[in-house]
């Protein structure tokens, strides 16, 4: 974290030194200072400076990780990947029932009668999923 710290650190003097010259230079023009893209470019130097602080503030607090040792592999970092379904036809189910409700938005409202119940039935399923069947206990 002390690593991502710094960059951000370095983001934040960039971004605000480009403030600085956008604000100088649009005010230099015949139009006056060009208010968005300096209040823009303003409000992302404090938002880097705010998430270069955390992560200084963060790091000084947490044992060191991958991402600061310079040997490290980056199979260091990943953790656990998790479970996910070998196969299962209830995301399909989701799918046409959410473009069916999306046709619904450009036919008539009457479509969303059929498109409910196929995404209720596709959303129960893929929770349930393992709750009986041949993959009951994974």
């Amino acid at each position: 974290m002390k690593e991502q710290g710094k960059i951000f650190a370095g983001l934040s003097v960039f971004v605000l030194a480009i403030a600085i010259t956008y604000m100088i230079w649009t005010g230099k023009s015949d139009h006056g200072l060009e208010a968005a893209g300096t209040t823009a470019l303003f409000l992302a130097f404090g938002l880097c400076a705010f998430i270069g602080f955390y992560l200084a503030f963060t790091a000084k607090r947490v044992d060191t990780g991958a991402g600061d040792n310079p040997e490290a592999q980056v199979s260091d970092d990943a953790g656990e990947v998790g479970f996910f379904a070998p196969h299962s036809w209830q995301p399909l189910s989701l799918a046409i029932g959410g473009a069916l409700a999306f046709l619904g938005v450009i036919f008539g409202w009457w479509l969303l009668y059929w498109s409910i119940p196929v995404i209720l039935i596709g959303l129960f399923g893929w929770v349930f999923e393992f709750y009986r069947g041949e993959n009951q206990n994974q």
